[in-house]
């Protein structure tokens, strides 16, 4: 059986960290695309159609990676113009039944383990959950378990159910001839979708995750879900202390005297924990890696290759991109892309003073919208500086090859390639 993997889009909604396909973002030395096409190889899929944009970036890294008993083909769509037109691409390239599914499903594995259990010989198959936010996603009218029609992003009161359609499909080629037929549009696929639903009988897989709904990734601050559901299902090692400071056989790392490290903890090739350190897992530490002395890193913190962590430093369940380097200072619950750097006393404040809910605003809107955090730092894109004393508030957005002045203070956020800094009698922004 064949695969379609959905991973052309511009991926607006997730900046700053939209500098590449968001599915290039690393979690454990692996871009989440990876996972996604491992899922799909143990699922016993043979054949996976990517799908992707004119950048091409998606290719190029997965010529990094191989996967045993898996064909990788690439389809291209010139323009973001949707699902429906992303699989239009594909239409000559496919010989059957197929899968198709965003690139971020990293839990597609156990999906498509349970359509091939329930539903061996249906040749249309949709997954569903419960939500209690029907207005953010395509909602099933149903009759029973048969599915009638998708409603997308019903206003509060007017859903049909509050089944909510799950980003991995059971389709078959005949699909193709109703998308022929409908308005191209922004939602068309979905148009031909309930088209098809008339005429035929299309059954819902439902789909009960223990820990409430499955996660999506729409905006940037999802990407703490889908890094703690990795770790929890892919970090295993345990590493201990070398008390002698000698090189570790297994890893080649350098681990100092009086380090405490507890819990699933991986530490790569050729990276240094120095004297005093604490590592309170689960966390992954990549290659090349320093860990500064007297410094906390704890709790689902990310780190990839080539990141340094200097002395005094803290960070709290955090994900680092590749080639950062960070001094003295707090970092909680906070996403940095590639290449950043900042200077010692910047501290990313991730609790708002009265406990609240905090709220983030995207790149293209105008009011916040709330994440469901309560513990929510700054994610900033990739390249940009922080000067020496810089304070963040929760949930601000920086965008990539910015610099932040020394003693700053961020309250709001700040768009790509800015020079930005504080002066007493208020906030100003420079534009390059």
């Amino acid at each position: 059986m064949q695969a379609v993997i959905l991973a052309a889009g511009e991926s607006s909604r997730f900046w700053p960290l939209n500098y590449q396909h968001k599915t290039l973002l690393k979690i454990m030395g692996r871009p989440l695309i990876w996972y996604t096409i491992e899922g799909l190889r143990k699922s016993g899929i043979k054949e996976v159609i990517v799908i992707q944009g004119p950048k091409k970036d998606i290719e190029e890294e997965l010529k990094n990676y191989k996967f045993e008993n898996l064909k990788i083909k690439y389809a291209l769509q010139k323009e973001p113009k949707g699902m429906g037109n992303a699989l239009w691409q594909t239409r000559n390239l496919l010989k059957g039944k197929f899968f198709a599914l965003n690139a971020e499903r990293i839990d597609c594995g156990e999906i498509i383990k349970k359509i091939k259990t329930k539903n061996q010989n249906s040749k249309v198959v949709l997954v569903g959950q419960r939500t209690d936010n029907s207005e953010l996603y395509g909602i099933m009218r149903l009759r029973g378990d048969r599915v009638l029609e998708i409603i997308e992003k019903p206003k509060k009161g007017k859903e049909p159910s509050n089944i909510r359609v799950v980003g991995v499909y059971l389709l078959e080629p005949k699909i193709f001839a109703h998308y022929k037929k409908v308005k191209k549009e922004k939602y068309d696929f979905e148009k031909a979708l309930s088209n098809y639903l008339r005429k035929n009988e299309v059954k819902l897989v439902f789909f009960k995750n223990p820990g409430g709904e499955l996660f999506s990734l729409k905006y940037p601050w999802q990407l703490f879900e889908a890094n703690k559901y990795l770790m929890d299902k892919y970090l295993k090692t345990k590493l201990t202390a070398n008390p002698e400071g000698n090189l570790s056989a297994s890893y080649g790392a350098r681990i100092s005297k009086n380090v405490t490290i507890t819990g699933s903890v991986y530490i790569g090739k050729n990276t240094q924990i120095l004297e005093g350190a604490v590592i309170k897992g689960p966390c992954y530490i990549g290659n090349n890696c320093l860990v500064g002395n007297n410094s906390l890193i704890r709790e689902y913190t990310n780190l990839e290759n080539n990141v340094l962590i200097g002395s005094l430093a803290e960070v709290a369940r955090s994900i680092f991109q590749e080639k950062i380097h960070c001094h003295s200072g707090y970092f909680g619950d906070s996403i940095f892309g590639k290449g950043c750097k900042a200077g010692a006393g910047v501290v990313a404040a991730n609790v708002r003073i009265d406990r609240g809910e905090i709220k983030s605003k995207i790149k293209e809107q105008k009011l916040k919208i709330k994440t469901g955090l309560n513990s929510l730092g700054a994610i900033v894109g990739q390249n940009t500086k922080f000067g020496v004393n810089v304070s963040l508030m929760p949930g601000v957005l920086i965008g990539s090859n910015c610099q932040i002045s020394p003693n700053s203070v961020v309250f709001e956020n700040i768009a790509d390639n800015t020079n930005f800094f504080t002066e007493f009698k208020g906030i100003k922004k420079f534009q390059k």
